[in-house]
Order: structure tokens, then C-alpha cells, then sequence
């Protein structure tokens, strides 16, 4: 009897086909993470859990996937690491560890799987791929401009259409909280319940609000503000009026304002840039400018991150400043399957060389790591059948040429090579096979 096998919900196998996807996206953000000169960095799946504990707020924290102690201790129900969460904390806790061997400026990307312990849904899983950018040791707005135009230029070699890049500021949001009645103490909260709107809308929002102890008329006065300031064509100057007498949300104005003009010059305008007030990304390390990409026909980012200049003084003992920015890879994979974006994904082969049999095995081999040395992906069909069967074998796996060397190409030194589309067969030597291989 067969037993029924499955993965955990939220995690996936990934089969040949997809996993070459999967390899060329990362391939193409690879490329232009390397061309702003960031440096690559890897950490482990396991992180101590005082590590990645209170670094995420309280729901972040539910979400942490904690390991149980082991060996003898492994029935007392305690936990001491947990599988990262982001690549942020990890990031920031190698940062401290590695200090003196680091540059002062220090420009990584990371490309890692993460977890969560969240529900999954469309486009949201359990295990997923990270690709983050970021930026330790260097404070100003040009930190955010380096990463940002990363961020657009993935999309547009990802041929995207579309997509927002909305902005913010921890101090612009405090501010508004602040000018909208909310007490100090109930900050958090009101960003938490800000950082749903795009998911609950307005009444949901308002609802949790009031479920997290705000009085309605401050709830209502928040919402109001943040209806108002979305619907002002100038956004930057309708902060400016509000926070007339608020000092630390006027200098986050002046910091959109910089990061939204640098983005006009360092970027081609093929992603939007929108100054969005209701932004709030509700991770408790953010301290100024936040960021999300966002594309209209899915719902949440595929993209977020923001300034965290105390976290690395956690680990550290001082602060550091510190920015950065996350790509969902998987929402990422979502949205190009749906828009039909893969188009100029590598195939897994150029060409499959046919098998005849022990008389042509020596010749058919030699041809083969000809093919091979010339840069061509070169499958070789393992066992001799009918070339029907080859010929089908080749056209599932997307190979567009075959070699053929039978008996008579092995007497005259010449190569048979075959289109499977068109069905041309054409007999050439060695070196005009591999020119026509190489064609585009």
C-alpha cells in the first residue's frame, strides 16, 4: 500500500523547470546588486533565539519558528534557536561580530530562504527566498537613492509594468500620530493598525484601532488626516503646513523630498516613486525613511524595507547607521508567471546528441565534449532506442537542435544536425555546427 506523502503547508519542491526560473530571476537581481558594488554575505539558517527575539514587535515575534532544546534537555520544553526570520537581524548581528574585519561602509546583498510561521495564502509561504540590499555605516539620502535605484532597475530588467515604489518616514508617521491626538504611549499600536490598511481598508483599520484602546474621536481624527494627505496632489507640502511645529516630521519631509528628486535623476522612470503618509512597515527597528514596492493586481509588496540606525547598536553597544531594502521573491515569481514574463528563461539544454550505439559511442562522445568546451549546454540521450523516442524525449525538455552520428556520418567525419521545430536536418562538419549552435 502506498503511503500518502506530502510537504508542510507554506513550503514547496521546486522541479527542474521551476527551479531554472527561480535561478534566472535571482541570476538577473544578482547582476545588478553586483553592478552598485554590493558585496555578497551568507548566514546561517539558525540563529540563537535571544538573537531574534523583540527585534520583530509582538506579532513578528509569534511568527518566529522556535526549535526545541535537545539531548538531555530536550524534554523540558525550552527553546534556544530559532530559523531566521528576515535577513535584517542576521545581518546586523554579523555586523557586530565581524566589525574589525569589515569595511566601514559596508554595501552586502544576501540571498537566502527564510520562515515564518504565517498563514499561507496566495503569493505567501512559510519558506520563502529573500534577496536583500543593504547598507551599514553611512547615514544621508544617498544611502536611500543607491538602494532604491537597485530595487527599480530589478524590475525593469524583470520587465515589469506597473510598479510603485511608495516611501515614507518613521518621523513623518510619529508626527502625524502625534498631530492627530494619539498618546505616546499608544504609538506601537496605532502604527501596527496603520501598517494593515492596504489589507483591512479604513474600517478594518479603524476597528483594530479601537480594539488597541484609542478613544474614536482620535481614531477617526488619524484616519481623517491620513484620507486628507492622500488625496492632496502635493503631499510634501501638505506635511510641511501640518507639521509646522513638529521639527524632527519636518526633517523627514526634507528627507522624502531628497530621495524622492534623486530618484527622478538615478532612475529612468519606468517605477513609479509615490510619497504615500499611510506607509507605516510595522517592524519596531525602522527609525526614518521606509519603502515599499508594490504592484496594482497583487495584493501587499514585493518589496519592503526602511532605515534602522539602532539596530546594529543592539548587538553592538553603539549605534550604527544603518538601510536597507528586501525583494519578495516569491511575489515576485507570482506576478511573472501571471503576466506571462519568463519569455527568455534559459532552456536546460542547447542540443542533445543522439545515441546509436557501442559503434558510434567513441565519435558521439568526442563531438559531445567539443560541443561542451564551446560554452553549449549538451544533454547526451543515455541508451539506444528508437529516434522517435529520442526526438520526443528532446522536445519535452524544450531542446530546440540534436545531433545525430550514425554509421554513415562516421565514415564520411561529418555531423547530422537536426531543428526539431521546423524538422531541418542539415549535414555539416564540427565547427559550422557549433557556429549554428551558438546562433541566437
Amino acid at each position: 500500500m502506498a503511503v500518502e506523502v506530502s510537504v508542510p503547508k507554506g513550503t514547496r519542491d521546486f522541479l527542474p523547470e521551476t527551479l531554472r526560473r527561480r535561478e534566472w530571476v535571482i541570476g538577473k537581481i544578482r547582476a545588478i546588486f553586483d553592478a552598485h558594488a554590493f558585496e555578497p554575505l551568507e548566514t546561517p539558517a539558525l540563529e540563537k533565539l535571544e538573537t531574534l527575539s523583540g527585534k520583530y514587535g509582538d506579532e513578528g515575534d509569534k511568527l518566529l519558528f522556535k526549535i526545541l532544546k535537545r539531548g538531555a534537555k530536550a524534554g523540558s520544553g525550552e527553546c534556544d534557536f530559532g530559523l531566521r526570520y528576515d535577513l535584517t537581524v542576521p545581518l546586523a548581528r554579523a555586523v557586530a561580530m565581524h566589525q574589525n574585519e569589515l569595511p566601514t561602509v559596508f554595501k552586502r546583498y544576501q540571498i537566502q530562504p527564510v520562515w515564518r510561521a504565517d498563514r499561507p495564502g496566495h503569493g505567501r509561504f512559510r519558506e520563502f527566498m529573500q534577496c536583500d540590499i543593504d547598507i551599514v555605516g553611512a547615514a544621508g539620502e544617498l544611502v536611500e537613492i543607491d538602494l532604491l535605484s537597485a530595487v527599480a532597475e530589478v524590475f525593469e530588467a524583470l520587465r515589469f509594468s506597473g510598479v510603485t515604489l511608495h516611501i515614507n518616514d518613521r518621523r513623518v508617521l510619529r508626527a502625524l500620530i502625534e498631530v492627530s491626538g494619539v498618546a505616546l504611549s499608544d504609538e506601537v499600536s496605532a502604527i501596527v493598525a496603520i501598517d494593515k490598511l492596504d489589507k483591512l481598508g479604513e474600517d478594518g483599520v479603524a476597528k483594530e484601532l479601537a480594539e488597541r484602546g484609542l478613544q474614536p474621536e482620535v481614531a477617526a481624527q488619524l484616519m481623517a488626516n491620513l484620507r486628507a494627505l492622500g488625496a492632496h496632489t502635493d503631499v510634501l507640502s501638505a506635511l510641511d503646513a501640518l507639521f509646522v511645529d513638529d521639527p524632527a516630521g519636518r526633517e523627514g519631509v526634507e528627507s522624502l523630498r531628497r530621495i524622492a528628486s534623486g530618484m527622478v535623476h538615478a532612475t529612468s522612470g519606468a517605477v513609479t516613486v509615490l510619497v504615500d503618509p499611510s506607509l507605516a512597515r510595522g517592524l519596531d527597528y525602522y527609525t526614518g525613511p521606509i519603502f515599499e514596492a508594490r504592484a496594482a493586481e497583487l495584493a501587499g509588496s514585493l518589496a519592503g524595507g526602511g532605515r534602522y540606525d539602532g539596530l546594529v547598536g543592539m548587538f553592538l553597544g553603539r549605534d550604527i547607521p544603518a538601510c536597507g531594502i528586501s525583494l519578495g521573491l516569491e511575489r515576485i515569481l507570482v506576478v511573472m508567471e501571471e503576466r506571462g514574463l519568463f519569455e527568455g528563461a534559459p532552456r536546460t539544454s542547447d542540443v542533445m546528441m543522439t545515441c546509436f550505439g557501442p559503434e558510434t559511442l567513441e565519435r558521439s562522445l568526442e563531438v559531445t565534449r567539443a560541443l561542451r568546451s564551446a560554452g553549449l549546454r549538451v544533454d547526451v540521450y543515455p541508451q539506444a532506442t528508437k529516434l522517435k523516442k529520442q526526438f520526443k524525449y528532446a522536445d519535452a525538455g524544450r531542446i530546440p537542435y540534436v545531433v545525430l552520428i550514425g554509421p554513415d556520418e562516421l565514415e564520411s567525419g561529418q555531423i547530422q544536425l537536426k531543428e526539431l521545430a521546423s524538422g531541418e536536418q542539415v549535414i555539416v562538419d564540427l565547427a559550422t555546427c557549433i557556429e549554428r549552435l551558438r546562433r541566437p
